[in-house]
């Protein structure tokens, strides 16, 4: 009993906390983070996305709309390309912004309902988890198809 008293040192016998250090080239890659890790991290990373590409959001709005003519350039540029860009690589930056968006879209309705609801227990993290990243990837599927032209 003298050794749960506040301010008195453990007895020698007990089970004491082991810190590791962890080495990124041979621990991490057998880490396994669990599916809301995954969304909160990419969440992370779309936000970061949309805050960088903010500069062709605003490009691109803006020469969508201010006439005719800066129109059909816009248009050519997923067609023809942006001077020394190719128009496959304008796509490709398009679609990375439509995945970021749709994902920190659709895993902020998923922060909000939780908030909302006090859904709080491992079972719904894990299963709106996987919601998640199965609708924002579907959508960005979807969307890119129709970017590329599939349909």
């Amino acid at each position: 009993m003298a050794n749960t008293l506040p301010g008195t040192p453990p007895s020698p016998s007990a089970k004491r906390p082991e810190f590791r250090n962890i080495n990124a080239l041979t621990d991490l890659p057998n880490y396994r983070l669990p599916a809301a890790g995954i969304v909160s991290i990419l969440h992370r990373i779309s936000g970061f996305v949309l805050f960088l590409l903010m500069p062709f959001v605003i490009w691109l709005f803006d020469v969508s709309i201010t006439s005719e003519i800066s129109y059909e350039s816009f248009r050519s540029a997923f067609l023809a390309g942006l001077g020394f860009l190719p128009a496959w690589f304008v796509k490709l930056v398009t679609l990375g912004l439509i995945w970021s968006y749709l994902h920190h879209f659709v895993a902020g309705v998923r922060h909000l309902w939780m908030d909302m609801t006090h859904s709080v227990s491992l079972a719904q993290g894990k299963s709106s988890a996987v919601a998640t990243l199965v609708i924002s990837v579907v959508l960005t599927a979807l969307l890119g198809a129709k970017l590329f032209g599939l349909f």
